[in-house]
């Protein structure tokens, strides 16, 4: 047997190294322990959704929702304010894609506009 067919006969029963995902209902990062999604887990979706946006906004959509169900279920008091689980999911990829941000004015001028 090879020095290499020995590493990937050793690595069959290696634990497959876990990714920056949520642990459901907690909503910690598996491999972290951080409130997901973490940094290195922010990275990881806006890489794999650099091409589609959209579809990152839609995932994460219903990531809040399942969240705010599994952590109010286990805990109603400690959910969070809206505000702040909104940032978490939802504030955090409108800050780094720079087709969705809204400026203030940008949001003045519509308002005024359809007034």
């Amino acid at each position: 047997m090879t020095g290499q067919q020995r590493r990937l006969a050793a690595n069959r029963f290696a634990p497959a190294e876990v990714g920056h995902l949520p642990m459901r209902p907690l909503w910690r990062c598996r491999r972290c322990g951080q409130p997901w999604p973490c940094g290195a887990a922010r990275l990881a979706l806006l890489a794999e959704h650099r091409d589609a946006p959209v579809s990152l906004f839609l995932y994460l959509a219903g990531c809040l929702h399942d969240a705010i169900d599994d952590l109010h279920r286990l805990n109603p008091s400690v959910t969070g304010s809206a505000a702040d689980m909104f940032d978490r999911f939802l504030g955090w990829p409108a800050r780094h894609t720079p087709a969705y941000r809204v400026s203030t004015t940008t949001a003045v001028s519509i308002e005024e506009a359809t007034s």
